[in-house]
């Protein structure tokens, strides 16, 4: 039998079609996916663009109703992106005249008040409001409460008077008004105006009243800033409440009128000093007051500055000098109450320049305060230090919470000092590491 002899070249086998089958299926659901991607989102385009149009015409529809059919403030259409708007006054539904207002803080800027004039309107029996009628100088013949003024506020600040440029070396007058509640043991105490500050800039001070109850000095308030003018209205009411009837006696109004300085201390103006004890105040009826403005440095005009009794060890080697401020008497009195709260500043001065400063605490309620409180300054130029270009400033001041700490007087100590310093410092020198003490005036 006859073999075949196998044939020569590779092997062949069939192709599987299913290959081709498997990437086709793959294509399609691509192209099914994105169409259908596709779709959702341009029917989501078309639900926003139909959606703003609907806002749109609401939009025009309901300015046309308020504003009329015709009217040029109604847009053409919404906008989506509108600038802010200036926020307007909100009027009192009960009244035409009279604007719902907030005392802002004295940094914050005053609205301007309106031209139309107002219109005489009953007064509102609104009794929570906070805004009072302008000052009358005397008490009137039949008082009623501050709730039922309102309605001369908005007027008074139309019609300021003319303000004067010459004060003849007056500070004007403060008006206020003062109420008590009994059944709340409640005392309202309302500042009205400033009439005839002195103008220490051309176009008049910023000034804004501060009060505060005494001898506790723990009930403070201010009012808000009225810019540029000699005779401001406040028309702002403060309520203090915890305050019995049998109390009142003992309780003094403090006003200080202060001028805004926006880069620096504010300036004191003055002060009005009320005691309840001479008034007769009546349960729910107001009396209005008038006070002239006084000025602040008056109460030592015809007192001294007092005494205060200093220590001091100088120590070579150590180029140190030891203060230790004992105690002060005869100091003025700086509050209503017949009292002060002292404390001390040092200051160590080396060829005219402050190097060093250091302070007591506080002595409240004391005009002869001890403090018995030790300082240790360095002195440069050491070892070969000496006294001869060093010199020692003393500040005893007045604390106060509600204004800046008052300068009750002076001291300084040194070489090129005068009189009693002058002496208690060649002392100091000539007796090295030894505690000398003596007592010294204080000056202006």
């Amino acid at each position: 039998m006859k073999m075949l002899a196998p044939q020569d070249g590779p092997d062949i086998t069939p192709v599987d079609s299913s290959g081709e089958w498997h990437g086709a299926t793959f294509w399609m659901v691509i192209c099914g996916a994105a169409a259908l991607v596709l779709t959702t989102l341009a029917a989501l385009a078309c639900w926003i663009a139909r959606r703003r149009n609907s806002l749109a015409h609401k939009l025009d529809i309901n300015c046309k109703l308020k504003l009329g059919v015709g009217s040029k403030r109604c847009p053409d259409k919404a906008l989506v992106f509108q600038p802010p708007r200036r926020a307007t006054a909100v009027r009192s539904p009960g009244s035409a005249t009279h604007y719902l207002r907030k005392s802002p803080s004295p940094t914050a800027p005053v609205p301007p008040a309106t031209t139309s004039p107002p219109q005489p309107q009953p007064p509102p029996q609104n009794p929570g409001s906070g805004n009072t009628s302008p000052h009358t100088p005397t008490a009137p013949s039949e008082p009623t409460p501050l709730s039922k003024e309102l309605a001369d506020a908005n007027a008074t600040e139309k019609t300021k008077p003319i303000e004067p440029e010459n004060n003849d070396g007056k500070l004007g007058d403060l008006h206020f008004k003062l109420r008590y509640e009994i059944e709340k043991n409640a005392l309202v105490v309302s500042v009205v105006s400033c009439q005839g500050l002195p103008g220490r800039e051309p176009a008049g001070p910023d000034p804004y009243v501060k009060l505060q109850l005494l001898p506790e000095k723990q009930h403070k308030v201010k009012t808000r800033v009225v810019r540029k003018t000699r005779c401001p209205v406040y028309d702002e009411d403060f309520t203090f409440y915890g305050l019995p009837p049998y109390q009142l006696g003992a309780i003094t109004l403090h006003f200080v009128v202060l001028s805004f300085d926006r880069y620096s201390r504010d300036e004191i103006i003055g002060e009005v000093v009320a005691p309840l004890s001479s008034l007769q105040l009546q349960s729910g009826e107001a009396m209005a007051l008038c006070r002239e403005i006084q000025p602040r440095s008056l109460k030592m005009r015809s007192v001294g500055r007092g005494e205060v009794l200093v220590s001091l060890c100088w120590q070579p080697a150590a180029a140190r000098l030891t203060v230790v401020l004992l105690k002060a008497r005869n100091l003025p009195k700086m509050d209503v109450t017949g009292l002060a709260d002292p404390y001390v500043k040092m200051y160590l001065l080396y060829n005219g320049q402050r190097i060093a400063k250091k302070k007591t605490h506080v002595k409240k309620r004391t005009l002869n305060p001890v403090f018995n409180e030790s300082f240790v300054f360095e002195v440069p130029a050491a070892p070969n230090a000496t006294l001869d270009h060093v010199s020692l400033e003393l500040l005893v001041l007045d604390w106060d919470r509600v204004t800046k700490n008052e300068v009750i007087g002076r001291l300084e100590l040194g070489a090129e000092g005068a009189g009693g310093a002058r002496h208690h410092w060649r002392e100091v020198q000539a007796a090295p590491r030894r505690q000398i003490a003596d007592w010294h005036k204080l000056k202006e």
